[in-house]
């Protein structure tokens, strides 16, 4: 089984468990006021394996799904043995990434939560878009392909609308600097893969 797959089959079981149970979904959610008076740091991933409800899930593993392949196998491609680390690294460091500024921004504030693994996902994305510009996505509903570059701005201009509006516990703010990190991360591991996006959009 893939990477991808692997944290797909995992998050699914759990968000699905979360629904049925609020006591796992409290101890996973992200909230930056018990992190901090709690010391549950553990919270800045498990928050990941949660979601708000089967939209969330769904439209967040459908992503990961269309966009974890591209980066598994340029990855394998370039770096081999160090893949499964590096993609790793991607997924996990997007969601510690993604959440610091809400981390910071509410430790003092009990009420403000969020779930999901939009910052993970993000950070996927962006590392796609910049290895593989020239790739497309298509949707059930609308079967036009579109540039994977269009739909990663698209998706942060999203993610900017839904955080705004701020509604239930999906941090969607997480979805720009998750964006922020594929993209840095994605750099430093081969920094020729910013020259190539470059060339390639303009």
């Amino acid at each position: 089984m893939s990477i991808t797959l692997f944290i797909i089959v995992l998050t699914a079981i759990v968000s699905i468990t979360a629904f049925n149970n609020q006591g796992v979904f409290y101890r996973m959610k992200f909230n930056a006021f018990l992190i901090r008076s709690e010391r549950s740091w553990y919270r800045f991933l498990s928050y990941g394996l949660v979601h708000a409800d089967w939209a969330h899930l769904i439209i967040n593993m459908f992503v990961l799904f269309s966009f974890g392949r591209i980066v598994e196998a340029y990855f394998e491609g370039f770096f081999e043995t160090r893949a499964i680390p590096y993609f790793l690294l991607l997924y996990a460091g997007g969601l510690i990434f993604s959440v610091i500024a809400s981390y910071i921004k509410h430790k003092n504030n009990s009420y403000y939560n969020a779930v999901g693994a939009s910052g993970a996902v993000s950070a996927v994305v962006f590392s796609s878009i910049i290895m593989h510009p020239q790739g497309t996505i298509m949707f059930i509903l609308l079967p036009i392909p579109i540039p994977a570059f269009i739909f990663g701005i698209l998706y942060l201009i999203y993610s900017a609308y839904m955080a705004k509006r701020a509604s239930g516990n999906v941090g969607h703010d997480a979805h720009f600097w998750g964006a922020i990190y594929g993209v840095i991360i994605t750099a430093l591991l081969r920094p020729s893969f910013i020259l190539e996006f470059l060339h390639y959009v303009f």
